[in-house]
């Protein structure tokens, strides 16, 4: 392995160790969203089938929403404090005299936290399926590449955060502050499915709104529709595209 890749692969431990350290990054990120729907899941109402979800109990209907929720929070509450936590401390400017790239530490970083978001994912899937028999997706290709594109956008999201953010409380605030509308069109406090019409074609055009469509897609076996994908990739592009162009070391 070259120099570069051990420094990069250096930084990537050390992340982790980091990470596995906040306790609460590991309960929001990786057990919360399984908590949610466990907990609502023990709704006797939630195991009863709901002719406004097409016969789908809202317990089955919340799996996609949960599975975004471990997302976003990685995205909108994992990354911005903790990288303009570095820039205000100065630690990415001591970087740059050293072999270590600040590149490096953002790609750990992304690494690190879309890990703890896929784990998440899964955990919400097996706990869905061994305690409320929810079946699994119909459609693991489609469903899997939802996912993904959704995962990339919040960490866009993230990192554009962390780009127009001056300090770590700052990037703290903003990050609360759109995580609870990113949280709505993902479903959190009405599952898109159930939303009426015009609210559903609004929140389509969202990130994660359209995410949530693409995996209820993929859950029933259908394979993710084009717009919903485009939308959400067109989002990771636009938003990664706006980190690079606003995002400074210093």
């Amino acid at each position: 392995m070259s120099t570069t890749g051990l420094v990069n692969t250096a930084v990537l431990r050390t992340e982790f160790r980091l990470f596995r350290r906040e306790p609460a990054g590991i309960f929001w990120i990786m057990l919360f969203p399984t908590l949610l729907l466990a907990i609502l899941g023990s709704i006797p109402s939630f195991r009863e089938a709901d002719p406004a979800l097409g016969g789908l109990r809202p317990v089955d209907a919340y799996v996609p929403v949960a599975l975004l929720l471990g997302l976003i929070i990685g995205g909108l509450q994992g990354m911005p404090p903790t990288l303009t936590g570095y820039r205000e401390t100065g630690i990415l400017r001591r970087m740059s005299t050293t072999p270590v790239r600040p590149s490096a530490l953002l790609a750990a970083q992304m690494t690190v936290l879309g890990a703890a978001s896929l784990v998440s994912a899964l955990l919400t899937l097996a706990v869905g399926r061994l305690a409320f028999d929810v079946a699994l997706p119909e459609q693991p290709l489609g469903h899997l590449l939802a996912l993904l594109l959704a995962l990339a956008a919040s960490l866009a999201f993230g990192a554009l955060l962390s780009a127009l953010a001056r300090t770590a409380k700052i990037a703290t605030a903003v990050g609360s502050t759109a995580l609870f509308p990113m949280m709505f069109t993902a479903g959190v406090w009405l599952p898109v499915g159930a939303m009426p019409d015009l609210m559903a074609d609004i929140v389509g055009w969202t990130p994660f709104g359209a995410a949530a469509q693409a995996l209820g897609e993929a859950s029933a076996g259908h394979w993710p529709g084009t717009g919903h994908l485009a939308v959400t990739a067109g989002w990771a592009v636009l938003l990664t595209a706006g980190a690079v162009r606003w995002f400074r070391w210093e």
